[in-house]
């Protein structure tokens, strides 16, 4: 689940004889899958598209890499603005946006529609989502919030089982004739319903001193990533111009003007977007880096998966869907696992051991698929999925609580703020090597009996650079605390006490 700017201060307890609170519940985990199962949806989707609109690779990579792009340089300034001007208002803005990105997803009439609409939702999600944790501090009592956040873990896990699998069943059952369509057109009638009932039973609130919004900030971290991906995913079939050269160069400048500008307007008004005394924490800064290239590894891994098994394979979307539902089982089952029973007792060690273990899974797919070629089936690719699906869970869910262990509880909030955004842009990075780990090792111009062999090829090759990047993952969680279950206070509780001399926020009836 994504995190969001929560440490401003505590919110009054509410009456727990109030039904609606549950009616509240209900709309904004709604409105968590959606954004959960768009993420996942749309992978399975993406070889019908590029065949039924006859999308470039590169617009392919744009569709997952612009939604990941524009929800991370959002996030941050989504969760300012509804402590500014309130929880309720901003999240029924943002899922009514939503909404609409979804319907003109889904009425495109060319691929270039297809990418701006996609970038629309996702700066969409960027306002719905980070309201969702501060509504429900708003909203239930602290007694209740366990049983609630076991609900949202339940909720993570069925949008990572269901959302390939509906996304397969959307695409095969071509409803009304509208091929790919339907898997955003869906979310208009969750979205409209969601808010009608949103406005109707959710309580707004807002956070009495809310820092000041940074959009300068915002554009300059925009700016340097747009420098970055563009000529990644147009590089090669533009045949790697020098401009592109030239702006990848020029996107560090932009981030190093980030980061003088942010220590400018930390020292100015104490409101920047980035909190760079967070990385002087240790712990921190490699948690950071950690989520980072980890989000690169699986940008890399699940589009490159999709289009070796439906473009390479010639399997169905149906087929590619149910393939990975062991990967997504043994992820939740992994998950559990670690949280209520390895992280306790063995610390950072079960987040080296999942990174060892997925490089493992990743290997053995890697031996697997060179061996078998095209005529690999799902049950072959069961035991290396799984194998990898283990080890993520291993990772994925203690891994926000070692990297806030030692953060200062007054920063609490713009850390896992920070964390979520990190990881989407690492997620939206990977997207773009795409062209460069599969595609640069793909000739463009391929006989039609060259396909199958040519997407193995490059499918083997990108593994390779997972497997690396996963080594590297290993070695930077040796900075990482080696008992991440034991919080300086208030970097778990931030949640429950108010930063010093705030009063606590405003529930607006």
């Amino acid at each position: 689940m994504h995190s969001t700017d929560i440490a401003h201060a505590r919110t009054p307890e509410p009456a727990t004889g109030d039904r609606r609170r549950w009616f509240a519940l209900a709309i904004v985990m709604t409105a968590a899958f959606m954004d959960l199962v768009d993420v996942t949806i749309v992978n399975i989707a993406v070889p019908s598209i590029q065949r039924d609109e006859g999308a470039t690779f590169s617009q392919i990579q744009w569709i997952t890499a612009g939604y990941a792009l524009a929800f991370a340089a959002g996030l941050v300034t989504g969760g300012r603005l509804g402590d500014i001007h309130g929880r309720k208002r901003v999240f029924l803005v943002g899922i009514g946006g939503f909404t609409v990105a979804s319907a003109l997803c889904g009425l495109a009439v060319n691929p270039e529609m297809l990418v701006a609409s996609r970038i629309l939702q996702g700066a969409m999600a960027a306002l719905m989502v980070p309201q969702v944790l501060s509504i429900v501090h708003a909203t239930f009592p602290a007694h209740e919030r366990g049983k609630v956040f076991g609900l949202f873990g339940a909720i993570v896990g069925l949008g990572a089982v269901s959302g390939p699998l509906l996304g397969a069943l959307l695409t095969e059952g071509n409803l009304f004739g509208l091929e790919w369509r339907p898997i955003f057109l869906i979310n208009l009638p969750v979205g409209v319903a969601a808010l009608v009932l949103g406005s109707r039973f959710i309580t707004e609130s807002k956070a009495p001193r809310a820092l000041k919004l940074d959009l300068p900030g915002v554009a300059l971290v925009t700016l340097a990533l747009l420098m970055l991906l563009y000529p990644l995913t147009r590089g090669r079939e533009l045949g790697w111009p020098v401009w592109g050269y030239v702006s990848m160069a020029g996107a560090l400048v932009v981030f190093a003007a980030l980061v003088a500008y942010e220590r400018a307007k930390g020292a100015r008004d104490g409101s920047p977007l980035i909190e760079l005394s967070l990385f002087r924490v240790k712990s921190f800064a490699a948690g950071i880096a950690v989520q980072t290239v980890f989000g690169v590894g699986l940008g890399v891994f699940f589009l490159v998966w999709t289009l070796y098994m439906q473009i390479g394979l010639g399997w169905s979307a149906l087929r590619a869907g149910l393939t990975g539902v062991p990967f997504s089982v043994a992820v939740s089952v992994a998950a559990g696992m670690s949280v209520q029973q390895l992280v306790p007792r063995f610390g950072r060690k079960v987040l080296q051991a999942g990174a060892l273990v997925m490089a493992a899974g990743v290997l053995i797919y890697l031996a697997e698929a060179e061996r078998y070629g095209l005529g690999i089936t799902s049950w072959q690719m069961a035991l290396p999925l799984v194998v990898m699906g283990a080890g993520m869970g291993l990772i994925v869910a203690p891994l926000t609580d070692a990297v806030l262990s030692e953060v200062p509880r007054e920063h609490a909030g713009s850390a896992s703020g920070l964390i979520n955004t990190v990881q989407q842009m690492g997620h939206a990075l990977g997207l773009g090597l795409v062209s460069v780990v599969f595609f640069g090792v793909i000739d463009e111009r391929l006989a039609p009996a060259e396909v199958g062999p040519a997407f193995v090829d490059g499918f083997t090759h990108a593994l390779g650079w997972v497997a690396a990047v996963l080594g590297a993952i290993f070695l930077l969680m040796f900075a990482l605390p080696k008992r991440p279950a034991q919080h300086v206070e208030g970097a778990a509780g931030a949640e429950e006490a108010p930063v010093a001399g705030e009063k606590e926020p405003e529930l607006v009836p």
